[in-house]
């Protein structure tokens, strides 16, 4: 009878030692960097050792997936969800502090969401969310003079994508006030928010200046525009004109107004490009610094003859590769293509990369990379849902990245040398024109789970209008 009542308070004692239990975790948002480690906390209070008890870790809005899982003093992770495989880290040191935050390593922007960390014990059991937001930054912003307004204005447009979450974008003065502006358009997609924020400036003095700023918690990127008092004079000397022309014969006012239209086109497309030859130079500035650093991962590739559609030749020192008019007697094999004109690289890759081409003489081309275990036979749509990464030339001075649906590229000028970056670990493919030190496009928070190939296309040369080669070079630092 003693021992009864022994255990019956021993188990009183426990019961109500469990219930004065919790788990608890951070009280707002984490906010994480893309590519960055982060640490998920969850905690018992007051401390009590989780060492004998479960601890389990699930993504709420991916369907309840398994993060993690702890049980009897080991991780039991053989139904963890592939995304998270090789990814997490329960600190066992901490857990007889009762602290069972998990380690998340190279933060994508598929981890953002709500994750539960639910602690278990034979008598006791709670649970905390945690929130996590992943924050990507974009492409540096553009501004482009879209148009004349009939206030005497310029219409300015600042434009930049690949963003998360969306950024907030501001229009400063030359001074860093903020300036009244219309509202931000937004647009969401695979890659990532797209912002475009319209403003309309005036002639106040001799050079005016102005910046379009976009900033998250972590992230700041801005550019600016200088636009001489001269741009403006257009629009007075037009509506001068138009009050003249208003003395004339209907005849007159109409061949007036047709010559002042072309003259004034002219003159805007003369003045935008002073203007943006001015607001560049900072940003060519950076990416000049930007790619000296991404120089240190330069690779040497080289071109696989064995992989080259017939129509493609590859140079003896395979750094060259050129498309003739017919197709060459060659072996087929399941490494070469046989449909699409691609030539690929001798090695490929599962880290971080770079390496450039000289495409100054091509009016056709294609470079990126590709995953390694792409089906070279029969014709393919290059895409990433395929397997592809590319950007392209397909005729004079039109650009288009493949990301799925046609992106079409505006570049200031006509590249020389194409840099390629891959960071493998970030799920990034970056495309920079070299020589002008400026940035093309980005394939963001894509995921490589194979190798990737260095791949080529040297375009269809009909009739020898596109007989130049594209040339592998030497990365110079």
């Amino acid at each position: 009878m003693y021992l009864c009542v022994c255990l019956l308070v021993l188990y009183s004692f426990m019961q109500s030692q469990s219930e004065d239990l919790m788990v608890v975790g951070p009280e707002s948002s984490l906010v994480a960097i893309a590519g960055e480690d982060l640490i998920l906390p969850c905690f018992i209070k007051p401390n009590t050792s989780a060492v004998d008890m479960t601890v389990e870790w699930f993504k709420l809005d991916a369907g309840f997936s398994k993060v993690h899982f702890y049980d009897d003093h080991e991780d039991r992770n053989e139904d963890q969800a592939q995304t998270y495989q090789g990814r997490t880290l329960l600190l066992k040191d901490e857990l007889k502090k009762g602290n069972a935050s998990l380690k998340l390593y190279a933060v994508r922007v598929s981890d953002e969401g709500e994750y539960k960390c639910l602690i278990e014990d034979k008598s006791w059991s709670d649970d905390v969310i945690v929130r996590v937001i992943v924050e990507v930054r974009g492409s540096h912003p553009v501004i482009t003079m879209e148009s004349y307004d009939n206030s005497g204005g310029i219409n300015l447009v600042c434009e930049s994508r690949g963003w998360n979450p969306k950024p907030e974008v501001l229009w400063l003065d030359r001074e860093g006030a903020p300036l009244s502006a219309e509202e931000t358009q937004i647009h969401k997609d695979t890659e990532g928010f797209t912002v475009k924020r319209r403003i309309t400036v005036h002639d106040y003095s001799d050079s005016n200046k102005f910046y379009c700023r976009l900033q998250q918690i972590h992230h700041m990127m801005e550019t600016e525009v200088i636009i001489n008092g001269k741009v403006f004079d257009n629009w007075k000397l037009a509506v001068a004109i138009s009050a003249l022309a208003c003395l004339f014969t209907t005849g007159w006012i109409v061949t007036a107004v047709i010559s002042r239209k072309k003259a004034l086109q002219r003159r805007r497309v003369e003045d935008e490009l002073a203007a943006m030859g001015k607001f560049a130079e900072p940003q060519r500035q950076k990416v000049k610094e930007e790619l000296a650093e991404l120089k240190s991962y330069a690779v040497d590739v080289t071109l696989d003859p064995d992989t080259a559609h017939p129509r493609l030749r590859v140079s003896e020192d395979e750094k060259q590769v050129t498309c003739e008019d017919s197709p060459q007697d060659r072996h087929d094999t399941t490494q070469r293509f046989n449909k699409c004109v691609i030539v690929v690289g001798k090695r490929s890759y599962s880290r971080t990369f770079y390496y450039e081409v000289q495409v100054s003489r091509k009016t056709q081309w294609i470079l990126g990379v590709m995953r390694e275990d792409i089906n070279r036979q029969g014709d393919i749509t290059v895409t990433p849902q395929n397997g592809f990464w590319t950007v392209e030339m397909r005729k004079e001075n039109e650009y288009r990245a493949n990301a799925g649906r046609d992106i079409r590229l505006t570049l200031i000028e006509r590249p020389v040398k194409v840099g390629v970056y891959v960071n493998y670990e970030r799920g990034l493919v970056s495309f920079y024109d070299v020589e002008a030190n400026s940035h093309i496009y980005s394939f963001s928070d894509q995921s490589f789970t194979k190798e990737l190939f260095p791949c080529f296309s040297a375009g269809l040369n009909e009739g020898g209008k596109d007989s130049a080669p594209l040339i592998i070079t030497v990365v110079n630092d």
